[in-house]
């Protein structure tokens, strides 16, 4: 069958499936609206949590990332991961004994302030909008090459899809539509996975792959070949280290603790029925990521290798007079059509030339063969998963499941976040500030409308995306890092910590990380100056914009401190309060 024909037939099945469960699960409460009415068993909550987790960046531009940025690429790997160990050990189960619908909503009782509260919508606001974007562009990407529309068309069409089942359905709809939506997109990321390893290596299994003997006769490992071939382009070796051991170290923190401050994952863990059952859900979604994270590595190197090998094919890195291929790959001429993927024949020879034209040796070699500079102008790195089985020449059925995949990835993430900020609006600003006395009904009818606004929001952002999906994913988890996760870590563990000190300390950290970022971006003018690019010379002590939000939450957690060591400790029974959330006592059941 076509693989057009094909894809609109598997996406269509699945986005039915969505909008079936939706209505069957649909929310009648604001209980069930907003955490599903708690009555989530543990295993569902962590196969639900992990689709909430694994979005566009993890399914779509991790693996593209790890192609391009080889061994430095694995601190997403360690940091997105990482963070759920805090979540379960330090945060899930003090949230869930709590007995709150919404992050905002526990600070705002915990500092017994509604100011703080407030503050606290403002920091999950900026976060998950920032982070929405990349699924969006995601769903773009998808939509773009395999149904053949305009990536804009392609981001209107997710946007429709999302109002439909999460509007309808809030959390208890979404809950379940996300458990179906684990289940599409880790057979449609592991299927291709095994196909490659074992096309490439004879393993199937692609994590012993990537460890294995390439079968092309060279007697070198996969990633030794890797190694190799970019070696031979004039690229440093995949394997090794790129950056400075600052900015790894601090962006594994960031995206570490950002992963534990993301309302939409904490949120997760307030739909199970019992205390012990948070750290039991924590527990399943790692177990359910680690399949989907273990893969990652084997994906992205394959890709990359499988990239060079098809536009640039032979010995690598030697005159290409006597190579005779087609110029363009029907894989290449497909994607070039969504505007993703560019080359320029620059020297008119009909073929790809692609190398590191910034290396002077190779520069001066490419030279000799007559290579006018390196003629891959555009590779967006979200396109290399969903490129991947056309570049390896995998059935038309396995292209058009890791379509459908891709989609899954990111419309379950970008539902949770556009809950999130839904229920901040209508639990934490109308209900909890603004109207007191407004109707069950009514909030229940002011969430489905934010979330309606939330949806058209960052459709617009979706279209107009700063960054590549995983990077602005990044700085979502940077903002997180540096506002939220300061002030729920104080608000369990620190008792003097008070109301003005949580605002200062969340205001300073998210303000701090804000101005980097716009700066160093260069999305920030600066009277007197051209503005700063985007590079490690400008850079503050060398410490790239998504690594900084470990460095904010240093700041937010020191604010913090400090005004709390001036000013008034809180109320008696607020200390109280936090002693009694730290008490194992009642771990069996939630305390109301």
């Amino acid at each position: 069958m076509e693989l057009q024909t094909l894809t609109y037939l598997v996406v269509g099945a699945t986005f039915a499936l969505y909008i079936g469960i939706a209505i069957w699960a649909r929310a009648s409460t604001t209980g069930e609206f907003y955490v599903a009415g708690k009555g989530i068993h543990p295993v569902a909550n962590g196969m639900a949590t992990a689709a909430d987790w694994m979005s566009a960046a993890s399914f779509i531009s991790m693996a593209g990332l790890i192609a391009f940025k080889g061994y430095d690429a694995s601190v997403y790997l360690m940091g997105w991961t990482g963070g759920y160990v805090l979540l379960a050990m330090l945060l899930a189960p003090y949230l869930r004994k709590f007995g709150k619908f919404t992050v905002p909503e526990f600070i705002g009782e915990r500092y017994y302030s509604q100011t703080a509260r407030i503050v606290a919508v403002i920091c999950l606001i900026v976060a998950s909008i920032t982070y929405v974007i990349g699924q969006m562009k995601g769903v773009g990407v998808a939509f773009g090459r395999f149904l053949e529309v305009d990536f804009e068309v392609g981001v209107i069409v997710g946007m429709a899809i999302v109002f439909i089942y999460a509007v309808l359905g809030g959390m208890k709809g979404i809950t379940y539509t996300q458990i179906a939506q684990y289940c599409v997109l880790i057979f449609a990321y592991t299927v291709p996975a095994i196909f490659i390893s074992f096309q490439l290596t004879g393993v199937p299994l692609p994590q012993l792959g990537l460890g294995s003997t390439i079968n092309d006769g060279s007697g070198l490992s996969m990633l030794a070949k890797l190694d190799a071939v970019l070696v031979d382009i004039g690229f440093a070796e995949y394997t090794a280290q790129k950056g400075t051991t600052l900015n790894m170290v601090l962006l594994t923190l960031s995206l570490m603790i950002g992963t534990a401050g993301l309302p939409h994952v904490i949120v997760r863990f307030f739909t199970v029925p019992k205390v012990k059952d948070a750290r039991a859900s924590a527990g399943w979604a790692l177990v359910f990521i680690a399949i989907l994270y273990t893969t990652a590595p084997a994906v992205g190197a394959m890709a990359i290798y499988n990239l060079i090998k098809t536009v640039q094919p032979g010995q690598v890195g030697a005159p290409t007079a006597n190579l005779q291929y087609e110029a363009r790959p029907e894989w290449f001429k497909n994607w070039e059509k969504t505007g993703l993927l560019k080359y320029q024949d620059k020297n008119g020879d009909g073929r790809i030339q692609y190398y590191n034209d910034k290396n002077k040796d190779f520069a001066a070699k490419a030279s000799e063969y007559g290579w006018k500079g390196n003629e891959m102008v555009k590779v967006d790195r979200d396109i290399m998963v969903l490129a991947n089985p056309e570049i390896a020449k995998l059935p038309n059925w396995v292209i058009a499941l890791v379509a459908a995949g891709g989609l899954a990835a990111a419309l379950s993430t970008a539902a949770g976040l556009l809950l999130a900020i839904s229920s901040a609006i209508s639990h934490d600003l109308l209900k909890g500030v603004f109207r007191p006395d407004i109707s069950e009904k009514q909030e229940l009818a002011a969430g489905r409308i934010a979330m309606g606004g939330a949806i058209l929001v960052a459709g617009y952002l979706g279209m107009n995306p700063p960054g590549f999906a995983a990077q602005v994913v990044a700085l979502a988890f940077g903002l997180a890092a540096s506002s939220l996760f300061p002030a729920l870590m104080m608000g369990i563990f620190n008792k003097r910590i008070n109301n003005k000190a949580a605002v200062a300390g969340m205001l300073s950290g998210l303000g701090v990380t804000l101005v980097y970022i716009f700066v160093y971006k260069g999305w920030m003018f600066i009277p007197g100056t051209n503005n700063l690019p985007n590079n490690a010379d400008n850079w503050l002590f060398g410490i790239q914009p998504e690594s900084f939000g470990a460095v904010g939450a240093m700041i937010n957690f020191a604010v913090a401190i400090v005004v709390s060591r001036m000013t008034a400790p809180p109320p008696e029974h607020i200390q109280h309060l936090v002693e009694d959330i730290r008490v194992p006592r009642g771990a069996g059941g939630a305390s109301h």
